[in-house]
């Protein structure tokens, strides 16, 4: 994810807490009186979990077409939402990172369901939403840049999905509210105040090889478009290590007994 490979100072424009401090100032204030060091702010706006984007729609000489996320300035968005009776504050935009050489800060946000907006964000801006597993299945996975923004749109994805379902506190119930430019959540219970913190769930990714025949084992789920098959994949379960949670999912889906298991490398879940 190239907006988090490298976590800004405390005092840096750009850090979480900076950038939440200016952005307030770019909602409720007049724009000629920001502070001269403030960021560039872009919004990636999702809508049921599938990010904004702009693609090519025509193929030329056998190459897919292409897309990149359809990233909106901070005014331009909050033009728009406002037409369409939508109110951008603090509370509704999550921090996804920055860019240190474009001096810009990105954030998320998820819209409701609402044609004319899709309209037009359409017509205007040559836009639409668009599921990440689709993304994913139309990238070029040697084009690096392309590959960060998946990362991104996931990561966005993530984020959003979590505050859907963390409206309220697991401890009493009350409803919970977004601290730390959306990075957590709070009970609004004030006997309460239990912090809440996006939820990670551990996943191993198995490529089961048969050495003597030189073959892989992959899997196919009925969802899948034709001639698409994958890796094995599966939820470590509590008290599990990487090795034995590799062993049990590959047994449970397929019936096979895996050997030795042999760390390759990481990568984020979506």
């Amino acid at each position: 994810n190239p907006l988090r490979s490298k976590t800004p100072k405390l005092h840096d424009p750009l850090s979480l807490s900076s950038s939440f401090e200016f952005l307030k100032s770019h909602l409720h204030q007049n724009p000629e009186t920001h502070p001269p060091n403030s960021p560039i702010f872009k919004v990636l706006l999702f809508k049921k979990g599938r990010p904004l984007v702009s693609s090519s729609i025509e193929e030329e000489d056998g190459v897919a077409p292409s897309w990149h996320l359809g990233w909106i300035d901070l005014a331009d968005c909050k033009t728009i939402l406002g037409k369409h009776g939508v109110q951008l504050t603090e509370s509704s935009l999550v921090y996804l990172g920055s860019r240190a050489e474009e001096h810009v800060v990105y954030w998320a946000m998820d819209v409701v369901e609402n044609g004319e907006l899709a309209t037009e964000l359409s017509n205007r801006k040559q836009l639409c939403f668009v599921e990440v597993r689709t993304l994913m299945m139309a990238t070029d996975w040697t084009d690096s840049w392309v590959m960060g923004d998946l990362a991104i749109a996931g990561h966005g994805r993530a984020l959003l999905e979590w505050h859907n379902q963390s409206r309220f506190c697991g401890h009493c119930g009350d409803k919970t509210v977004p601290k730390e430019a959306g990075r957590m959540k709070q009970c609004s219970n004030e006997l309460c105040k239990k912090s809440v913190y996006p939820r990670l769930d551990p996943v191993v990714i198995m490529l089961v090889i048969d050495r003597e025949n030189n073959r892989v084992l992959l899997g196919r789920q009925s969802r899948f478009v034709p001639r698409m098959w994958s890796c094995l994949a599966g939820f470590i379960e509590p008290g599990e290590s990487l090795e034995e949670a590799v062993r049990r999912e590959a047994y449970e889906e397929t019936g096979i007994e895996v050997g030795e298991v042999v760390y390759h490398s990481s990568q984020p879940w979506p």
